[in-house]
């Protein structure tokens, strides 16, 4: 028995949500679970039917299937019935929206689509010709739809042809669209699907994906989904209640159970997708995480039901609990039983307030208000405004008594663990005496004092609080990323112990009274910490760590100093060191502060261009140095490293540092914290009821250092007897017989992995030195047997970017001949080739070769195809059906195609050559004038040369003046035009690359 993708994973999930649904609704009568609003009287078994492709009445290059759509609109809508021709109108308007997706984008034809099936859309079918809703969907009754689940569904626009495994069906409308990739090989997963789906469906046939509301894929041991254009890294698990593991298919099965019944997947239309703006002033879609989901309904149920008045929600700190607020104050604000509530976000600082007012900005959230004063609050709360409003706990320091009575008014309290047991938490539940009070943490206190599931947590709610997404769950989603610690060398250190010795010292002949003052006044840890020496010390060590451990890999960094007057001190020693535009002091400033102070104060617009200079990677800012502002609510996914130089405790401590964990793309893998004062006991104790919890988010580098050995010896286990001393392509060979097949390959990548990851996050220190040469050998191995498509990407993941480097240096490649050419185009040469009494091994010498040449394209997707060929090929033999010389013969024909496919690369290849080259000559010019312009003076010069070159317009005097006039016009724009060096180079690489 063969285990196909078809016969496993997508049989699985069809049987999972058609027979399995089915048997439930046969044997349970009782009435669908309310979730909130989403379902009303109509108690219709809501359930899918599977549709063999062959019988669905549609072309294949339709997106919806036009009959089906037809028939729903008449049935939902009276008007529509009354005049059936009407739903033609609205299918002609349809066609529109998803022709227009190759002139708007598939964002915005997106966006568009989901207006319509969310009713948002109007069309003059009234009595009197006025506007009326029309509905696709019945997001109330799921039932009332026409529900098909079906696969292999082609999908054709001119020469381009896609198959796609599993497609959900709603009223002829495609909305779920699901990869299913093969169980069997460990180096095939999930990613692939997803891989497929977002760089190759969207962008090759992006009108499949206009009415799509999100997609999923699996390989039959993990489940993820994700929304259209949504950076594969980001696409989340979804989980049940119950918060199983992962890895088999019945943990498959289990997800798409609970995740694809149509009352999810509806529900996640009508409230639990957004349409954003990001700080590229992009569009982007949003989809909830599962915990978001589950969390927000939750709220919406509790007001539907009335009971409990509260509820604390604990989600650590990263995880989205701003846009879960989001989703929440959606779903309340549309619910039919609610009566138009009204919903208060409550924060407790002016940034938090900048911060969350953002994101609800950024949602487009409609009837929202940012409250600005107090007398401004209990005028819309007296007048009984019913929109979404967002304060801040102080704006209600001067309410006297009750300002509103009504039920229906729901608060959300973020950050909920700082200022709500004291008077302003006491003041605000006096002045919304009926409300839902609702608190959002990341780091609960439970202190007699201060004790935060008594203020939120409900008494039916087990444990104290409503939902909790841990420390450790949100690092398995990789919603968050885990946190390593560094403590440098200790004379960096403020030593207590040696501060009190030097004291016992110098006041020896002072009485016990004389020498307790005299501590108190000279031995402040402020005294200790601006110590100049040690101030020149720490930024020594931040601005050397900075360079070596966190700059090669693209990412910024944030210093914590003990008050105001250190920043300014270590922003004077880090200009010394480094360019002065790569930091910037946010900090509070005051009317009484010195001069020097003043020069690093900025109103808020001031201070939101700098942050978002720090956000954008392109920027030279590199450095954010900071007291106690940017500690809570900034969100710089950018941001790796915090160098900690200020005491802290508990929940501010631990909010610090989680300012380091947000996901930022493939290579950012954790959140970096050096510590220079000591501190890191604190941070075991920052929940002290979950002690344990938060010891196993932050690993110690030591940890890491001990780690090392162990990892190499287990990957050079691999390899028993290779002598790794041989060069070219004997000794690849040779280590590749090692790993002879899909198997022990991957078991091999596996390993290799977790080594990369301990070496990317370890490096530059010392300890790595005497592996380095096997470090350097592994990797060239695994490269060597990487699926040259590319595809695998979880085992077979980026190499990072010091491991990059290691390689680029090292490299010794000139035993290794490139003749592939030769090979493939010469007959004598074929013919002695095809004689050779050793064609495996000569095979094996050409398939190194190829995966090479593939390498230098791995963007192409011509090449990425050629590269699947070639795999397909090798497990071909693996698996027996290719002798030797088939084998040889099959690699021939590959190496061909690649070289005719290489002399017809796309001249936009040639372009990004000629950029690079550029790029080059304007860093080897460039100057601290220059410097942060390079990249946009070079793309203006590509951009100007290709409107107006021509054909051989070297050889013309009217090309060579017309090319000369706007390159001397582009470096004016740039006040370089009177370097004539810098010109004449320039137009000497322009003539070369273009």
């Amino acid at each position: 028995m063969i285990f196909t993708e078809s016969s496993t994973v997508e049989q699985l999930i069809l049987d999972t949500v058609t027979l399995q649904r089915r048997a439930e609704r046969l044997t349970v009568r009782e009435p669908l679970p309310d979730r909130g609003g989403s379902l009303g009287g109509d108690l219709r078994p809501a359930r899918w039917d599977y549709v063999p492709p062959a019988q669905i009445p549609r072309r294949s290059g339709d997106v919806m299937v036009e009959p089906w759509l037809r028939d729903a609109l008449i049935r939902l809508n009276p008007e529509i019935a009354a005049e059936p021709d009407r739903a033609d109108e609205v299918i002609y308007n349809l066609r529109a929206v998803i022709l227009a997706v190759q002139a708007d984008g598939l964002v915005r034809a997106n966006e568009n689509f989901m207006a319509w099936l969310r009713g948002e859309k109007t069309m003059p079918f009234g009595q009197n010709g006025e506007h009326v809703p029309v509905r696709l969907v019945d997001a109330e009754n799921p039932g009332n739809n026409h529900l098909v689940v079906t696969n292999q569904w082609t999908y054709q626009i001119g020469p381009v042809e896609k198959r796609f495994d599993i497609v959900f069906v709603v009223n002829g409308l495609p909305l779920v669209i699901g990869e299913a990739k093969t169980p069997t090989r460990s180096a095939v997963t999930w990613f692939d699907g997803a891989f497929q789906m977002n760089e190759i469906y969207e962008k090759q046939v992006p009108a499949m994906f206009v009415p799509n509301v999100f997609s999923f894929a699996t390989e039959g041991r993990v489940y993820r989904y994700g929304s259209i254009r949504m950076p594969i890294d980001l696409w989340g698990p979804w989980r049940t209640e119950e918060n199983e593991p992962e890895g088999t298919l019945a943990d498959v099965r289990r997800a798409v159970e609970s995740m694809l019944q149509p009352e999810i997947v509806l529900d996640l239309l009508q409230y639990f997708t957004l349409f954003a703006t990001d700080k590229k002033h992009r569009r982007i879609k949003i989809i909830a995480r599962y915990q978001q989901f589950t969390t927000a309904n939750q709220i919406v149920e509790r007001v539907v039901k009335g009971y409990p008045k509260k509820g604390l929600i604990w989600h650590f700190q990263g995880s989205g609990k701003s846009l879960l607020m989001v989703f929440a104050a959606q779903k309340l604000r549309l619910h039919q039983r609610l009566g138009n509530p009204t919903v208060m976000i409550v924060v407790d600082r002016i940034d938090l307030d900048t911060q969350i007012t953002a994101t609800f900005n950024a949602a487009d959230v409609p009837n929202m208000v940012g409250v600005a004063t107090r007398q401004e609050l209990q005028t819309l709360l007296a007048q009984d405004v019913r929109k979404v409003l967002i304060t801040t706990i102080h704006k209600f320091a001067e309410a006297d008594g009750s300002l509103n009575e009504r039920s229906n008014i729901i608060v959300m309290v973020d950050e909920a663990h700082r200022t709500q047991e004291g008077d302003l938490g006491r003041k605000m539940r006096e002045a919304l005496p009926n409300a839902f009070l609702f608190g959002l943490t990341g780091t609960p206190i439970n202190r007699a004092d201060r004790n935060t599931f008594w203020a939120f947590g409900a008494d039916e709610d087990e444990k104290g609080y409503m939902s909790r997404y841990s420390f450790q769950e949100s690092i398995r989603d990789r919603a968050t990323l885990p946190l390593h610690f560094e403590a440098p060398e200790v004379k960096l250190q403020v030593d207590k112990a040696a501060i009190d010795e030097a004291y016992q010292e110098i006041t020896g002949s002072l009485s016990e009274q004389d020498r307790d003052d005299l501590a108190k006044r000279a031995a402040k840890m402020a005294v200790l910490v601006k110590n100049p020496e040690r101030v020149r010390a720490v930024v020594n060590h931040i601005v050397r760590h900075y360079q070596t451990r966190v700059e090669p890999n693209g990412f910024k960094a944030q210093v914590v100093t003990f008050d105001r007057e250190c920043c300014v001190l270590y922003k004077q020693v880090m200009d010394e060191l480094i360019d002065p535009e790569a930091s910037a002091i946010v900090m509070i400033s005051q009317s009484g502060d010195p001069p020097e102070w003043k020069t690093h104060a900025r109103d808020r617009d001031a201070e939101e261009k700098l942050l978002d200079r720090f956000r954008d990677p392109a920027d030279p800012l590199k450095f954010i140095i900071v007291t106690s502002k940017l500690l809570t609510g900034f969100d710089a996914p950018i941001l790796q490293a915090m160098y900690l130089d200020k005491p802290m405790k508990d929940h501010n401590l631990l909010q610090a540092i989680c300012r380091t964990n947000r996901t930022f793309g493939q290579k950012k893998t954790h959140g970096l914290i050096v510590d220079y004062i000591g501190i890191f006991d604190d941070v075991a104790r920052a929940l002290d009821f979950d002690e344990r919890a938060v010891q196993q988010i932050i690993t110690n580098i030591d940890e890491l250092r001990k780690a090392l050995p162990v990892r190499v010896q287990k990957c050079l286990a691999f390899f028993p007897g290779v002598d790794r001393t041989k060069g070219g392509y004997e000794g690849l060979m040779e280590a590749q017989q090692c790993l002879p097949d899909n198997e022990v390959r991957d078991r091999f990548a596996a390993e290799y992995s977790v080594l990369g990851t301990i070496w990317e996050a370890l490096s530059p220190d010392p300890v790595l030195g005497p592996y380095e040469r096997d470090f350097r050998w592994l990797t060239q191995v695994y490269e060597s047997v990487r699926p040259p498509s590319g595809h695998g990407r979880l085992l077979w993941h980026a190499l990072g970017a010091k491991t990059v480097d290691l390689i680029n240096q090292n490299v010794h490649v000139q035993s290794m001949r490139d003749d592939v050419e030769t090979l493939v185009l010469d007959a004598q040469v074929l013919d002695e080739i095809l004689g050779d009494a050793e064609p495996e091994k000569r095979a094996r010498e050409i398939e190194i070769k190829l995966i090479a040449r593939l390498r230098r394209h791995a963007t192409n997707p011509a090449f990425i195809a050629l590269g699947e060929r070639l795999e397909k090929v090798r497990e071909r033999h693996e698996q027996g059906f290719l002798t030797s010389l088939e084998f040889l013969k099959a690699i021939l024909e590959v190496a061909r195609d690649v070289v005719e496919a290489e002399r017809e690369t796309d001249p936009e290849e040639e372009r990004d050559r000629a950029k690079e080259a550029l790029t080059e000559l304007f860093n080897e010019a460039k100057n601290k004038g220059t410097h942060i312009i390079v990249e946009r003076i070079v793309t203006d010069i590509d951009e100007i040369v290709k409107k107006v070159r021509f054909p051989d317009w070297q050889h013309t005097s009217q090309g060579e003046r017309l090319v000369q006039k706007e390159l001397r016009r582009t470096l004016l724009k740039y006040k370089l035009h009177t370097d004539q060096e810098l010109f004449d180079r320039a137009y000497a690489y322009i003539r070369q690359y273009y």
